[in-house]
């Protein structure tokens, strides 16, 4: 690829770019520019941040931004604009072309462009070895799963201590156990392990026979309930993301055969993902699985149901990263969730995620917490 042999260049903060988190290892809130040009790697710093950059950020070369824009200030009132500093930033290294992220900014790539500074953007992974982590990474993967865990377990305690009242209505400390309120008690007992979450999926009845429902209002006694968790680690960006299903109560005979299906189409997924396998297959495998069993993947008054999302998906320094399952083939050091569900209204949703990594043996599943479906 041409853009392969181009210098790199990120305007962005940490917080809205993994590939500079993943870069720098520096964590900053406001965009900074960012530069790898014949295997050097610069950061530019403003003068609030810099002090702490040369302390914390993996990069060969620390640069205080306002030492570029001085020069450019002459017969200015206040700051050049920021594509004017890069750009004279830029020629003083000889770059007339950089590739860039895929979601750089269209506005700045612009404004670069009459400053003659072209940006080539790359599709997929910016940092191709993203795709593949090391044994660091890996035990950062692990803390952030162990902090999942902890959000899943402080779920399950709360509904275990939630008594059925008549109607199946749930009452936990003397109000109703709504969605809203155990979400609220998973994320703060997150936030006490060290992590950040948003989005948790707490999603009941109807409500879980859609995937990326959030789920509100109150939750009910003997339905399944969805449990979705997938917080960062503050201090290192990493994600872990787990999932469990549960019936506070008692499951009826239709709940416990669709959840001991998903249960068995998971053992089987984790079984055969292997390197050098197709995630393609796989994925088929399971969705055939399910047709076997019953639970076809179709639509049903003008709604889908059955397995009708992907198998897994990669995740580390973002929630969703490259790759898909059902779009790779399984190469050692991918790090996977596999996550198969099936919906059906009337019945419920069910959907059970572990995370792990592709080893030469198979996949060594990280996650350990546990599976049971009445609490």
């Amino acid at each position: 690829m041409v853009h392969a042999r181009l210098p790199r260049l990120i305007f962005a903060s940490s917080e809205e770019s993994a590939d500079l988190l993943y870069a720098t290892k520096f964590s900053v809130p406001d965009p900074v520019l960012f530069l790898k040009q014949n295997g050097k790697t610069t950061v530019l710093l403003s003068d609030l941040e810099i002090d702490r950059g040369k302390k914390e950020a993996q990069v060969d070369e620390v640069l205080a931004l306002s030492e570029i824009e001085r020069p450019l200030q002459k017969g200015r009132k206040g700051k050049p604009p920021i594509e004017k500093t890069i750009a004279s930033f830029l020629r003083l290294r000889r770059v007339r072309k950089a590739a860039v992220p895929y979601n750089f900014p269209v506005g700045l790539a612009n404004r670069l462009a009459k400053e003659g500074v072209t940006v080539v953007p790359v599709a997929g992974l910016f940092w191709s070895e993203r795709e593949f982590k090391n044994e660091e990474e890996l035990q950062l993967i692990w803390r952030a799963i162990r902090i999942t865990e902890v959000g899943l377990g402080r779920g399950i305690e709360v509904l275990k201590a939630a008594e059925i009242k008549s109607g199946k209505r749930l009452v936990w400390g003397g109000a109703t156990l709504t969605s809203e309120k155990l979400r609220a008690e998973i994320e703060t007992a997150i936030l006490h392990a060290g992590g950040t979450s948003t989005g948790t999926i707490v999603a009941g009845g109807e409500q879980a026979c859609d995937p990326h429902h959030r789920g509100n209002g109150p939750l009910k006694a003997d339905s399944l309930i969805i449990l979705d968790v997938f917080p960062k680690d503050r201090r290192t960006g990493y994600y872990g993301d787990l999932t469990r299903t549960v019936v506070r109560g008692k499951a009826s005979e239709a709940q416990r055969v669709l959840w001991s299906t998903v249960s068995e189409a998971q053992k089987f997924a984790l079984k055969n993902i292997r390197a050098g396998g197709s995630g393609a297959a796989l994925q088929k495998d399971v969705s055939d699985f399910f047709k076997e069993k019953g639970y076809p993947a179709e639509i049903r008054d003008g709604r889908w149901v059955g397995f009708f999302h992907g198998l897994g998906h990669g995740f580390g320094l973002e929630i969703h990263e490259q790759p898909r399952i059902a779009k790779t083939h399984f190469k050692t050091g991918q790090v996977l969730t596999v996550e198969p569900g099936l919906y059906f209204p009337g019945v419920g949703g069910v959907r059970i995620e572990d995370d792990g990594v592709v080893t030469d043996k198979g996949f060594k599943v990280l996650s350990k917490f546990e599976k049971r479906l009445e609490v």
